[in-house]
């Protein structure tokens, strides 16, 4: 049998000596270091809640039908069941499977190198299943999704998806039967790049639902996560599910970018995306999109778009769900587009034409072509904008905003905003918006800047991620 090793932190011994009441060894969180696959298994097979398991490193390849199964293993949010790689990267685990989880909860899986062959499954029977520090690059095997997480209070942080170039994405998240989402799954930090599918769809970086999912409330929370090199699909966010919300995320030099495919109530806050493809497309009804800063692009930086369907309702066809949800009162308010080649656009493809918008106090500056372009509108509202730069204003209603030389400098990020004389400065409109801090994290205050910066003198406290920021060795 494998020794184990006990252990207790000094401040927690010295309380308990001072009560007189050490407890026996059998009583403590245990570490178990492994050497094999067996091992490993009887180490899971006899884990109690805190003890982790730490496998040496090395490569080692998991038979075809005898996978890493975690079965019935309940640790708890203060004492997790955690397996570890003795160091990040430095267990490789080849072959089909790898770990397979079964009705369990509070488990995390840290610091593994996954190079197996069919996709990771997180199952609805499973919760508080957490993904950290752990680097991927699965078979590139067409049609093979790498991770799948369908169980609630998951956790996918500071990973690295790397190296597909096959039909299928890096993380989906899913739930129960067909049309169920997971809740509040939280994917943070991680770093997503090198996704060369050729093909003009399947090849997201994170899917958040599918089209039977739309109306389900999922309330995950994607933030902190930088994608590079992702082009395996015009979505590098895809939503398809409501009530969740994407911020202080960065895209650059791909492709993909944030789109609210299907689903509700999504907020989209506080995102760099430069110097790619496409921006941010909006599908569906009473979405906030603020404070994201758009630079670069040389697709489309935002489209209004229109649908097929006017609104999707429980019980309708699948087909008819899979069809383009029209966009109903959606709030765009305090970004910032600069020098894309299409600032802001409608769709004219679809018979349902986006109704009740606001576009309210948001920086547009290009050179070319229209700032906007929209096709038909039902009742917008166009407010306290301002425009600039040698590309047509557009089709936006003269009352809409005002064209003025917004005196923007470049910040050590690369990134423009407002210089002290800018005539953004305290020329926000709108009286209640969503919004308390801009994309840098400072307070808006009651006077707020137009566009996705408020001006201050210090220097910025964060911009665009780098890929220090995330991947498993962030802080």
């Amino acid at each position: 049998m494998q020794r184990r090793t006990f252990l207790m932190s000094t401040a927690a011994a010295v309380a308990l000596a001072a009560t007189g009441a050490l407890p026996t060894a059998s009583a403590l969180p245990a570490r178990a270091t492994v050497h094999t696959l067996d091992e490993l298994r009887a180490a899971i097979d006899r884990a109690r809640p805190g003890d982790r398991i730490v496998v040496a490193d090395g490569t080692y390849t998991v038979p075809a039908g005898s996978p890493l199964l975690v079965r019935s293993k309940r640790g708890t949010e203060s004492a997790p069941v955690t397996v570890a790689a003795e160091t990040r990267g430095g267990v490789v685990l080849q072959g089909e499977q790898s770990f397979v989880f079964e009705a369990s909860h509070h488990i995390t899986v840290s610091g593994f190198a996954f190079r197996q062959s069919t996709t990771l499954d997180v199952p609805p029977d499973c919760s508080h299943i957490r993904l950290t520090r752990n680097d991927f690059q699965l078979a590139d095997i067409e049609g093979l999704h790498w991770v799948m997480v369908r169980a609630d209070d998951s956790t996918v942080d500071r990973n690295h998806f790397h190296g597909k170039s096959t039909l299928g994405i890096y993380l989906g998240v899913e739930g129960a039967g067909t049309d169920e989402m997971a809740e509040r799954v939280h994917i943070h930090h991680n770093h997503f790049a090198d996704h060369t599918f050729g093909g003009s769809n399947g090849g997201e970086p994170i899917r958040l639902g599918v089209s039977p999912r739309a109306l389900s409330s999922a309330h995950a929370l994607v933030e902190h996560n930088l994608f590079e090199g992702c082009d395996g699909d015009p979505e590098a966010i895809s939503v398809k599910s409501s009530d969740n919300v994407i911020r202080h995320n960065t895209i650059r030099d791909s492709l993909g970018g944030i789109v609210l495919r299907h689903g509700n109530r999504n907020r989209v806050d506080a995102n760099h995306l430069v110097d790619g493809t496409e921006g941010i497309r909006i599908y569906g009804n009473d979405h906030v999109i603020v404070n994201n800063h758009l630079s670069g692009l040389s697709g489309r930086a935002l489209v209004i778009g229109s649908g097929s369907e006017r609104d999707h309702l429980p019980g309708e066809s699948p087909d008819a769900r899979r069809g383009n949800d029209a966009p109903d009162r959606v709030l765009i308010a305090h970004n910032t587009l600069v020098n894309n080649a299409g600032t802001v656009s409608g769709e004219s493809q679809r018979p349902h034409e986006p109704r009740d918008v606001t576009v309210a106090d948001n920086l547009f500056v290009a050179d070319t072509g229209q700032l906007v372009a929209m096709a038909a509108t039902v009742r917008f509202t166009w407010s306290g904008n301002i425009l600039w730069g040698a590309a047509a204003d557009g089709d936006m209603p003269a009352t809409g905003g005002e064209r003025t030389d917004p005196r923007l400098v470049t910040d050590a990020y690369g990134i423009a905003r407002p210089a002290a004389d800018s005539p953004a400065i305290d020329a926000g409109t709108l009286r209640r918006p969503p919004v308390t801090h801009d994309i840098d994290g400072q307070p808006r205050g009651r006077l707020r800047d137009v566009g996705a910066h408020e001006y201050s003198s210090r220097r910025p406290g964060r911009g665009p991620l780098t890929p220090a920021d995330v991947g498993p060795d962030a802080p």
